[in-house]
């Protein structure tokens, strides 16, 4: 697929805020990579040309941490102009619950992932923590 267009494009990613299922600990990757390099985070990345966005959701989250069969709901979307220094990036923030119990390994950009009590997190990259304060929100007033 080759396509020209006259108006410039911008990215579409994922990010998702993994809660134990007591609401207490929130998953967290180290990225490996800049923007934000060694920085903490939450799992996600760019959806693919010919992929639907739950579907890079899944993909990332497994790519990244090894979680899988993980029900994930959409909560918003972010699209501030400034988010990501790389380029203009739109993102779908989908939330889901797992036991913390559940084997997790740090792959492909990730550089570690861990768990972490939500009153207590290290400072966030891009601007996950406007993300994680509308999850929290969604996640007291499931509709």
């Amino acid at each position: 697929m080759s396509y020209t267009y006259k108006y410039p494009h911008f990215a579409l990613t994922v990010d998702m805020v993994i809660f134990s299922e007591d609401l207490k600990q929130l998953l967290l990757i180290q990225r490996k990579n800049p923007p934000f390099k060694d920085c903490w985070a939450f799992p996600g990345g760019f959806v693919e040309i010919n992929e639907l966005i739950v579907h890079a959701a899944h993909r990332e989250l497994k790519e990244e941490t090894g979680l899988s069969n993980i029900e994930l709901k959409n909560f918003g979307f972010f699209d501030a102009v400034h988010r990501d220094p790389r380029e203009r990036v739109v993102s779908f923030a989908f939330t889901g619950k797992t036991p913390v119990s559940k084997p997790i390994k740090a792959k492909d950009d990730a550089k570690n992932v861990q768990w972490f009590p939500v009153g207590n997190l290290p400072n966030l990259a891009f601007d996950h923590l406007e993300i994680l304060l509308k999850a929290i929100k969604a996640n007291q007033n499931p509709k």
